[in-house]
């Protein structure tokens, strides 16, 4: 999947009218929403579409596990607050690592992400 020494400026090119990195990296900004958008009008190019997968899947992880840990008095509220920590940290990774040209896949939502925008 992940081309070899792949840079923003060899990703070909975007039927979104952006570059490729910047489609990525946009595709994390709202979370599912924008994900959803570039995944939808993405026709070509599969660094976008991967990372739009990706940003779908990995928000929609955070939606669930923040739901469960709400049912959790106390400790899951407590371990909620760490995890929107590390939530921001990823969210700002992962644009970061689009935005660089990076097929930079997470284990198991990345390897389900790559699944889903294979040819």
């Amino acid at each position: 999947m992940s081309p070899e020494g792949s840079t923003a400026s060899n990703l070909g090119t975007s039927s979104t009218g952006l570059q490729p990195n910047v489609a990525a990296a946009l595709s994390y900004l709202l979370g599912i929403l924008t994900g959803i958008i570039f995944f939808v009008i993405e026709k070509d190019n599969r660094f976008v579409k991967f990372h739009a997968m990706q940003s779908i899947l990995v928000w929609a992880a955070v939606f669930v596990a923040y739901i469960v840990l709400m049912f959790i008095p106390i400790i899951g509220w407590i371990i909620a607050l760490f995890l929107w920590i590390g939530v921001l940290v990823l969210w700002l990774l992962l644009m970061w690592k689009a935005y660089q040209g990076e097929w930079f896949k997470l284990p198991i939502l990345g390897d389900m992400a790559e699944k889903n925008t294979q040819s």
